[in-house]
């Protein structure tokens, strides 16, 4: 069954620019609240759009709006009259890959562009974790064996984070409050206070060598897949620790594997993965010094995202510059 807000045929059509008379809709996948949870968001906003939830489509060529999780592959192709696209995860390479992707479609992302809440925690506490070296404890633990670990101060431990934007500089800025030595590196130069930043594939090598806790929050594009390889992890220091936010792909599991079996790598903490859900099989699940997570770090939430949907509907219909927009060239 499909929901929809409240409001009559004719003011959607005058608000909004109906395709001959027709009605408008904004299609809707959510990823984690009900759809209800969203619908109220939606009535409250906008009461003269319907919405409609996936996969009860209705007429594609009503639909003007997507607000969607990842669809099945092909699934854009059969909105011939879209106007904009924004996806629910902050990671879009689930839209880009799409060949159905129409040309001239704005696609925009629905994040907080002053830094997002939920990740800086989510990384905050697991930087903090592998400082206190509570994967080794948990091991300890296990083996019933009491023995302290050497443990520096914060101003000893070098924290370097892959990706920059919204989510890398606020959680820099947070970390530099707990006085970790802190650097960044990303693809185009960014320059933040107390944070020596690095650029590009010339600037990786001496990023990943002083980088003792590895924060990876990367887009996924044709230049991050993979990488966080075994070469990567080799220039790393014997006894880093790596902690993946971004996008499974960006890291290849099994050369991780590998380091964590060989020491060089001492522990890992990881969101997300190259195949969601995670497998059952997957090694990953029972390794002693890696910790899964069901790519919850951050979890965008109906309020937030369908304020900014709604602000982006009204921008398009007046002209004006869309939050959030993707650059489809450079992949984010």
């Amino acid at each position: 069954m499909a929901f929809a807000t409240q409001g009559c045929l004719g003011s959607r059509t005058a608000a909004h620019g109906g395709i001959g008379g027709a009605s408008v809709a904004l299609l809707l996948k959510p990823a984690s609240e009900p759809a209800e949870a969203w619908i109220a968001q939606f009535r409250r906003l906008m009461p003269e759009l319907e919405v409609r939830v996936w996969p009860e489509v209705g007429d594609p060529d009503e639909v003007e709006y997507l607000l969607v999780a990842p669809l099945p592959a092909g699934a854009l192709a059969q909105f011939r009259h879209l106007k904009l696209i924004a996806s629910l995860p902050a990671g879009v390479d689930h839209l880009l890959r799409d060949p159905g992707l129409p040309a001239g479609v704005p696609v925009t992302r629905c994040v907080n562009t002053d830094g997002d809440g939920m990740m800086t925690e989510f990384v905050v506490m697991n930087v903090l974790r592998h400082h206190r070296r509570l994967p080794e404890y948990h091991a300890l633990q296990a083996a019933a064996e009491w023995r302290k670990l050497p443990q520096p101060t914060a101003r000893e431990r070098r924290v370097g984070i892959m990706g920059m934007g919204s989510f890398g500089a606020p959680i820099a800025t947070r970390l530099r409050g707990f006085e970790f030595e802190v650097a960044g590196w990303t693809r185009r130069p960014r320059r933040l206070a107390g944070v020596a930043c690095y650029t590009g594939a010339d600037g990786l090598p001496a990023f990943l060598a002083r980088t003792d806790i590895l924060v990876c929050l990367l887009p996924l594009t044709a230049e991050t897949r993979g990488l966080i390889d075994a070469r990567a992890l080799a220039l790393l220091p014997a006894g880093a620790q790596l902690i993946n936010c971004g996008r499974g792909e960006l890291v290849v599991e099994a050369d991780l594997l590998a380091a964590l079996e060989s020491g060089h790598i001492a522990a890992a903490s990881l969101d997300v993965f190259e195949s969601e859900p995670l497998p059952p099989a997957s090694p990953l699940w029972r390794h002693p010094r890696v910790t899964v997570t069901p790519h919850v770090a951050s979890v965008t939430r109906a309020a937030s995202a369908a304020r900014i949907m709604a602000e982006n509907i009204r921008r398009l219909a007046e002209g004006e510059t869309l939050l959030n927009l993707v650059d489809r060239d450079a992949g984010y």
